[in-house]
């Protein structure tokens, strides 16, 4: 490794980028190095500590002028024990993932669920596996050795590589912050520590179970209307779980036969209107009447037995688990709606759209329309075959005549058997 003695400013590091030396020191200053990174538009400022360099700041975050400045405090840091990083607010992992534990708590912008999943992976895997490196020890080596080739002998790969997105996305944000002056961590990727790919979750539900599926729901529905609407809903349109179970019937509209998401509830954050389908339009009818009481203009699909509110993200996802047994989730349900779609032709697009998954740069530049009548279009045939598979039976549960005809007096009827108690 090539070193170059120079008198250390902007025009020098400018100029040596153009060299190949890979390390840069200035003899006024004995106890710092410079050392270009790849691309040699960056690098990074190293501090001897004892007998080792110790990376300290990233360049050009920290200048030439401002590492001279503050070099004497650096020196001095050192000197007591403490962590040699400049600018950082944070000694050690544990105290950064604590300040973006908190961050993250308070963030509306994130979904419930996801600021659990990260509460969870900081409390259960980060801290106590690397909450006491200091921050000037962080690098791949130490990743390897105490987080990554330990956390994959024993959990999911998924699951190793979300935990590392955590801490990268904790670092990155203390960096860009000004609570840290460089993230060693910016670089890192999953790939530096196993050559295994992430593979999907196989789907636990295929097109020849869903006969079976049906007639369950089907038979359940008058016992359990709750777990077996959700479950409906869900297959019906391919909606994520946290999008079905905080459904309101206010944003339901059986006169426009639309089912609008507001962005607080969807993954993408933007709003996501399906249409209603006839079929779908008899299914809610007989929903609400045997929800009866509970069934509040403005409360929720989905709400407890007790206090009728709606379902916690956990209830949700305890009740689809109690009609599976175990054997298939929510999720399940939603890819083999996609699979459904694709069995009966549905364009890929119109698919992706139904999903309300993002759409790639081209698409959102170039398709400006929200295709609703060609969903409604592969609604109507998915729903049609739903009835063909056995969810017709559903039809007949009340023993009342469910053909909604116009569809405002058809809401009307709804409402007006709200208002009575349960049979």
């Amino acid at each position: 490794m090539s070193t170059a003695v120079v008198q250390l400013s902007e025009a020098e590091i400018k100029r040596q980028a153009a060299g190949a030396a890979v390390t840069l020191r200035d003899a006024r200053y004995p106890g710092l190095r410079f050392r270009f990174r790849g691309d040699r538009s960056t690098g990074s400022w190293y501090l001897l500590a004892g007998r080792s360099w110790k990376k300290v700041a990233g360049y050009p975050q920290l200048p030439v002028r401002k590492v001279l400045e503050i070099l004497p405090d650096l020196h001095a840091r050192h000197a007591l024990g403490q962590s040699a990083a400049a600018g950082s607010q944070f000694g050690t992992v544990g105290e950064l993932l604590r300040w973006y534990g908190e961050r993250n708590a308070s963030d509306r912008n994130l979904t419930e669920q996801r600021r659990k999943s990260v509460e969870s992976i900081i409390k259960c895997q980060l801290l106590p596996r690397i909450g006491s490196m200091a921050i000037s020890d962080v690098s791949r080596e130490r990743l390897d050795s105490q987080l990554m080739w330990p956390m994959q002998a024993e959990q999911a790969l998924g699951y190793v590589r979300q935990s590392l997105r955590v801490l990268q996305q904790a670092f990155a944000r203390a960096e860009s912050l000004g609570r840290l002056a460089d993230s060693p961590l910016r670089g890192v990727k999953f790939s530096d520590f196993t050559n295994d790919r992430v593979k999907p979750k196989s789907a636990k539900l295929s097109m020849l179970e869903l006969p079976g599926l049906l007639s369950k729901l089907v038979e359940q529905f008058s016992s359990d209307p709750v777990a077996c609407m959700l479950a409906i809903m869900q297959l019906a349109h391919g909606t994520r779980i946290g999008e079905t179970r905080q459904a309101r019937w206010n944003h339901i509209s059986l006169a426009e036969r639309v089912w609008i998401i507001p962005a607080d509830h969807t993954k993408t954050k933007t709003e996501h209107r399906l249409p209603l389908t006839e079929r779908m339009c008899e299914l809610l009818t007989l929903y609400r009447q045997r929800m009866g009481k509970r069934a509040a203009p403005n409360g929720g699909l989905f709400v407890q037995r007790l206090q009728n509110k709606i379902l916690t993200a956990g209830e949700a996802q305890a009740l689809i688990a109690g009609l599976s047994c175990g054997d298939w989730s929510s999720h399940d349900l939603r890819k083999l709606a996609r699979t459904g779609w694709v069995e009966l032709g549905i364009d890929y697009l119109i698919g992706e759209m139904l999903l309300n998954h993002a759409m790639g740069f081209s698409a959102e530049t170039y398709v400006n329309t929200s295709a609703a009548d060609l969903k409604s279009e592969a609604l109507t045939r998915w729903h049609a075959l739903l009835d063909d598979k056995g969810l017709a039976g559903l039809a007949c549960e009340t023993g009342e005549n469910t053909d909604i005809g116009d569809s405002k007096e058809a809401e009307n009827r709804i409402n007006q058997k709200a208002q009575k108690p349960d049979q």
